[in-house]
């Protein structure tokens, strides 16, 4: 063994070193990432789905399965299973050319994914070979010529590429030769290999005349069915393995409503009271985790594809609602909506089944379903207060569609009413007992207690936001949907329904950016709806002869999915542009550092306890406050009883914690006071008549994988008075 790495550390410095010139030193990081590659990568995977056929479709199916598994999985576990570090960390005169990664050395991932890639290509394209394996092995040679790996790394990844992509492949071609006869015998019929997808299948006269392939147009419906159901399973593991993975920490709110689940009550200074109830039970389950606290999104997520596929293969056909799942999963916002728990998932929720449960009253005239209309409105209100305005949706409806205002003459409308009334008390109730603060900050947050200044900014913050967060593609289509369809459809009572329950909540907050800032997700209730339109609107166009909707369909969910892999994972950003994205450009720096951020923290904590006296914490902001509780373990384990963190103490609300036991009773005890902040800033006035002496530490920086995420001011706060 001493002599292998010997030999290893000597072939490292013989290309690191030894074979150094100035071709090689601007063309091999080239082959580490470059800007142009992953742009080129869609463009070539888009024009095989639009023009490849199935062949070419399985290709990038299977090709993105085994890259994505094996890079995110695979490599990642064996690189802490073995924990080699990075041959720059070892070897002082090695020449590092590209970034310095954070990662293990063994294996490289690089080596490890292209040789993957070669494989996949090769089983599906033979003569890939002749130019997919040179491009590989430039790669792997490349990774050691530019100092971040050992030779020995990159023999290691394209040994373990080449044996995890015909692994995986092998396996989802069992998958599919045992199951898809069973499952999807007619697609099974017409391609009984998907390595081979244009092999002849000796049995497809037997199988053509099976029974269940006599009706053809129901035996495809119940196939598309399936692969609904597939589809939603498969994302619902998916995303419950990357929660588990542990790839993203809480955000500030998500940390912040822990806390409350750790008081639970009827409800709460800024929001209602359904979230605190569901991480409650997350956590219940799967203890105080990220996990725990998350759990519920994904599955939301998976109920919500449930009903819509089922929704629309009553109203429309299977096939259009299995592309609204695909068109979800390739929509940013609904897959941040996936992922992290906050109250938008469950206000997506209860609007989606209100809406649903609603049609079905109206078209059944049906007492039992207005019930459970205003059962879901009233939950939707117990989960976010934008529900209300679902309200203004059926209002919009009864006066779009007449023969529905004879709804308004019968029992349910109003009986519905009644149960999203009866919802409602649990907020009244808390309310009444606290001067009815949330009205008070609703009012704030909405900008209604400053003077109207007309103003642009908004709008097109706003409209840029949407449009980047639903995907630019689906955006466009789903207002031209909203739009053309007066022209063309203008007596079809579903659209109707399905504009009048989208638009007026998109419209409210668009027309309301010209007086203050909205944020992008407040529109997300309207979004489903408005997809459900857009879908039946632009399928029967396709269905009546216009080709370009596939076209634009498959441009979008791969654009869309490409997106939202790398939101999940924004360091591949970094590698892309060749340097690491800088924080404020990072859209997940707001789930990132924050248990180094608690380190910091502990860390002067531990050094001001050392003076023998007890020391708590005091955030200057609600969010820091709550993740300090919930990523310090120490202030984890005194959650809610005897708390470790607080928030900085106020005459008037400003938050829960106001409604919660303070740092009053710690009389003589120290603190140290935390705020974010990038320029050093005075200690607040108040803290420092509270305590007989506030010293400043300083800011600190928090980094990530060597960039600086955030900093925070710290105060050494003695004595409380």
């Amino acid at each position: 063994m001493d002599a292998l790495a010997a030999l290893d550390i000597a072939l490292f410095r013989f290309i690191n070193l030894r074979l150094s010139n100035a071709f090689f030193d601007w063309l091999m990081p080239l082959f580490a990432w470059n800007r142009f590659f992953l742009p080129a990568v869609i463009v070539l995977a888009v024009v095989l789905l639009w023009k490849g056929g199935c062949k070419a479709r399985l290709f990038v199916g299977l090709m993105i399965l085994v890259v994505a598994a094996g890079d995110s999985v695979i490599c990642n576990s064996w690189k802490e299973a073995i924990g080699r570090a990075r041959p720059f960390n070892d070897i002082s005169e090695a020449r590092v050319l590209v970034g310095r990664g954070g990662s293990g050395s063994m294996p490289s991932a690089h080596a490890a994914n292209w040789f993957a890639a070669a494989t996949v290509a090769f089983l599906y394209y033979r003569k890939s070979l002749w130019f997919m394996l040179p491009l590989a092995m430039t790669v792997a040679f490349s990774r050691v010529y530019t100092g971040v790996h050992y030779p020995s790394d990159v023999l290691a990844g394209a040994a373990l590429g080449a044996a995890y992509a015909a692994g995986i492949v092998w396996l989802m071609n069992g998958l599919w030769r045992w199951g898809g006869r069973r499952w999807f015998p007619l697609w099974w019929a017409q391609r009984p290999s998907i390595v081979k997808p244009d092999d002849h299948n000796e049995l497809l006269p037997e199988i053509l005349g099976h029974s269940a392939l006599r009706t053809p147009h129901s035996a495809l419906d119940q196939h598309w069915m399936r692969l609904g159901y597939v589809l939603i399973l498969a994302l619902l593991l998916a995303r419950l393995g990357y929660l588990a993975g542990g790839k993203i920490e809480l955000s500030e709110d998500e940390a912040y409503q822990w806390l409350w689940s750790k008081h639970l009550a009827l409800s709460y200074y800024s929001k209602p009271p359904l979230i605190a109830y569901t991480q409650f039970l997350g956590t219940t389950l799967w203890g105080d985790t990220a996990f725990g606290v998350r759990f519920f999104a994904p599955v939301i997520a998976a109920v919500l594809s449930f009903i819509l596929l089922r929704f629309l293969a009553l109203v429309a056909n299977v096939r259009a609602g299995f592309g609204l799942i695909l068109i979800t999963t390739a929509a940013p916002l609904l897959a941040v909506g996936a992922t992290l728990m906050t109250i938008d998932p469950l206000s997506v929720l209860f609007w989606t089944a209100a809406f649903i449960s609603g049609w079905t009253a109206v078209q059944q005239d049906s007492t039992r379903h207005w019930l459970w209309t205003g059962l879901w409105m009233g939950l939707g209100f117990l989960s976010k207060y934008t529900a209300l305005l679902q309200l203004l949706c059926w209002a919009v409806f009864f006066v779009l569609w007449r023969p529905a205002r004879g709804q308004l003459l019968r029992s349910g409308p109003y009986l519905a009413l009644l149960v999203l009334g009866l919802c409602t008390l649990p907020v009244l109730i808390w309310n009444a007992q606290h001067d009815w603060i949330t009205v008070a900050h609703l009012a704030n947050r909405g900008g209604l207690d400053q003077t109207w200044q007309p103003s642009l900014r908004f709008f097109w913050d706003f409209l840029i936001a949407e449009a980047g967060l639903l995907n630019p593609v689906f955006f466009l289509a789903a207002l031209w949907a909203a739009l053309a369809f007066w022209r063309r459809e203008k007596a079809n009572p579903l659209l109707i329904y399905l504009f009048s329950m989208g638009a007026p909540l998109f419209l409210f907050y668009f027309l309301y950016t010209f007086r203050a800032r909205v944020q992008p997700n407040w529109i997300a209730p309207s979004v489903l709806p408005l997809l459900c339109l857009m879908v039946i609107y632009w399928e029967k166009r396709w269905r009546e002869g216009l080709r370009a909707v596939k076209g634009w369909f498959i441009a979008g969910v791969s654009l869309g999915v490409a997106a939202v892999v790398l939101l999940h994972d924004t360091n591949r950003i970094g590698k892309i542009l060749g340097r690491p994205l800088p924080a404020a450009k990072d859209p997940l720096v707001r789930v990132r550092g924050w248990r180094e951020t608690a380190q910091v923290v502990e860390t002067a904590r531990a050094q001001l306890l050392a003076e023998g006296k007890p020391v708590f914490l005091i955030g200057s902001h609600y969010g820091i406050t709550g993740l300090l509780s919930f990523y310090l373990p120490a202030a984890q384990a005194g959650v809610p009883g005897n708390p470790l963190a607080y928030y900085q103490s106020s005459d008037t609300p400003q938050n829960q914690f106001f409604f919660w036991p303070g740092y009053g009773s710690r009389k003589g005890e120290n603190a140290v006071y935390v705020q974010k902040t990038d320029a050093p800033q005075p200690a607040p006035a108040r803290l420092q008549k509270e305590f007989a002496s506030v010293t400043d530490l300083g800011i600190r920086e928090v980094s990530y994988r060597g960039r600086v995420l955030r900093r925070i001011q710290l105060f050494a706060c003695r004595n409380l008075q």
